[in-house]
């Protein structure tokens, strides 16, 4: 029996781990112990002993890039936590708010910050979100789905985010052919989006012009004073990646570290704080929580990346149970990106793993055309399943922030989901016809 359990498909093993973590997370409701419970339960069910998982834990958690995340955490809460105590974020909601209705501000708030490939964002753009509600009449959920949602909606092009420099770079194509492929997937989410998620927000009621006398229109800020923080993050990082392209290769966090540090050093400039305000923005426990909760799911990730005793990676036993159960190609380019974001959780890890896997399903010499359709499938439906896992930072920040259930999310996320993995389908064979 023991052996039998053992002998269990890859795929079955990651899907109960996954299952686990959701299930001890709604007794437990820390989510914390939750990741680290559901790691050490596949560990030890993939064969590592608990020394050796134990060794793999602390690699992960004492590495580099995992300091360098968390200081990247650090700084992203920090200038979110800056902003809304200097007003800034104030400002910005009803700047943005004056100018659009509520629904589309709930909207383009967090897609803003999506600009942004920093890990987390969306802790930044929750406070965004939550402030358009001044009624207080969008259910705490609703929020939740969409800042999670529209924060991710350029993710699939926009060539800030690693994960596309990554892809275009495994395909060997140019990035304004992977754009011109991808950009019709980032219209699909945003139409689900809207369809599923924005049409639920109540309309709110109308704003009296009383308070917006001439004085206050002219004291108010123009919008791109407000976002200044954002631009100088996004310009420093562009900039560092272009001109100081060594910077990146040192540490591929340290280009978004010299954003963020600057965005905050402009934002203290522009609305200088006390020593005071600052212990209360950089020490509190809820950042501490936070920096050990994304810990936690990168320990997950790293019994995900190690090799199991047989020397194979997890994915790659995933990809041959799939190919000898005789899964069909399409299948198997969907299902192979599919698991791998379910359990990583991030868009460089499924890439990395699964794109060397579809290419060479391929064949020995594929079209242009056969490389770009393939790959956009594969990578819509690895971000598909990147959003839909317990595993992804910005779903575990936004439901801190909201104090939603993990479950509950991720099961409301399935019908967008869905309806973007057809659209999905439908553009690959579409493309399909000028192979």
């Amino acid at each position: 029996m023991v052996e039998f359990i053992f002998a269990l498909p890859a795929v079955v093993k990651v899907i109960t781990s996954l299952v686990v973590i959701v299930a001890v997370n709604r007794f437990l409701k820390q989510l914390l112990y939750s990741v680290l419970i559901g790691a050490l339960f596949l560990g030890l069910w993939c064969g590592h002993s608990l020394f050796s998982l134990l060794f793999i834990a602390w690699q992960r958690f004492s590495s580099i890039d995992n300091l360098m995340l968390m200081v990247v955490i650090i700084e992203v809460i920090s200038l979110s936590t800056l902003m809304s105590r200097s007003g800034v974020m104030a400002d910005l909601v009803e700047a943005v708010q004056s100018r659009i209705s509520r629904r589309s501000a709930l909207a383009v708030l967090p897609a803003i910050i999506g600009l942004l490939p920093m890990p987390g964002g969306a802790y930044f753009s929750a406070p965004l979100v939550d402030s358009c509600d001044t009624e207080k009449n969008i259910q705490s959920l609703l929020k939740t789905r969409i800042n999670y949602w529209f924060r991710h909606i350029w993710e699939g092009w926009w060539p800030l985010y690693p994960g596309v420099l990554v892809a275009v770079d495994i395909m060997g194509v140019e990035i304004w052919q992977f754009m011109l492929v991808q950009i019709p997937v980032s219209l699909l989410t945003l139409l689900s989006g809207y369809w599923f998620l924005l049409r639920k927000v109540p309309v709110a009621a109308a704003i009296t012009n009383e308070k917006s006398t001439m004085a206050e229109l002219k004291n108010r800020q123009p919008l791109w004073v407000l976002i200044t923080p954002i631009l100088v993050t996004i310009g420093a990082y562009t900039l560092i990646t272009i001109f100081l392209p060594f910077i990146g290769q040192i540490n591929k966090y340290l280009p978004m570290m010299a954003g963020l540090l600057m965005a905050v050093i402009t934002l203290q400039v522009q609305r200088p704080q006390s020593v005071k305000e600052w212990r209360h923005i950089l020490f509190t426990k809820r950042t501490l929580f936070l920096i050990l909760l994304i810990a936690a799911v990168r320990i997950y990730g790293a019994v995900i990346d190690t090799p199991l005793p047989s020397g194979l990676l997890l994915v790659e036993h995933m990809r041959l149970e799939l190919v000898k159960w005789g899964i069909p190609f399409l299948a198997v380019i969907a299902l192979i990106p599919f698991f791998s974001g379910m359990v990583m959780g991030v868009t460089v890890g499924y890439v990395g793993a699964s794109f060397p896997i579809v290419l060479s399903l391929l064949g020995p010499d594929p079209s242009l055309m056969s490389i770009l359709s393939a790959c956009m499938l594969a990578y819509g439906i690895g971000f598909l399943g990147e959003m839909l896992t317990p595993m992804h930072v910005c779903l575990v920040v936004t439901n801190d922030y909201f104090k939603t259930r993990l479950f509950s999310s991720i099961l409301s996320m399935v019908k967008p989901a869905a309806a973007v993995m057809i659209g999905i389908f439908g553009l690959y064979f579409l493309l399909q016809l000028f192979v």
